[in-house]
């Protein structure tokens, strides 16, 4: 997968995006069993209903535990299903990179001020610190490999 193309050996800094992909994928799937694990949806379902009550604006959905968890395995599926791409860095996935990133980095801090602000474990801290590594990972070695001019 990333020994390199029918021109030559991968770029290092597209071989390096490539892995950034895989640790990013495989934290979040890491991520989505330990809020599974640790019951996340008794905990998100009661603040969004109570933010509606205040705001019944708020476009997030109440979910159930069968479609939130089946949603997010294919999710992860999809970005694990995108990895041999990712060691050849498209622009596009480079640009997808930049958004995925974000998300990923507030997803984590969001555990970790969740868990000081109730004063307990909140459901997904403990993965968080994946996250809190792979998301920032993956944000440097899309820019550098933006930087570099991309691949296609």
């Amino acid at each position: 997968m990333a020994t390199g193309t029918e021109a030559g050996p991968l770029p290092p800094a597209v071989r390096q995006f490539g892995w950034a992909w895989v640790a990013l994928a495989l934290s979040l799937g890491a991520h989505v069993a330990d809020e599974a694990l640790t019951d996340f949806l008794s905990v998100y379902n009661p603040a969004v209903e109570a933010i509606r009550q205040r705001l019944p604006w708020f476009p997030m959905p109440t979910l159930t535990f069968d479609g939130w968890l089946s949603g997010l395995i294919m999710f992860v599926s999809v970005l694990l299903a995108l990895t041999p791409l990712a060691f050849r860095a498209p622009r596009w996935l480079i640009w997808l990179a930049y958004p995925l990133g974000l998300i990923m980095v507030l997803n984590g801090v969001g555990h970790v001020v969740g868990t000081v602000y109730m004063g307990r474990a909140m459901p997904g801290v403990y993965s968080s610190p994946l996250l809190l590594v792979a998301a920032p990972l993956l944000l440097i070695q899309a820019r550098r490999v933006a930087r570099a001019g991309g691949t296609a």
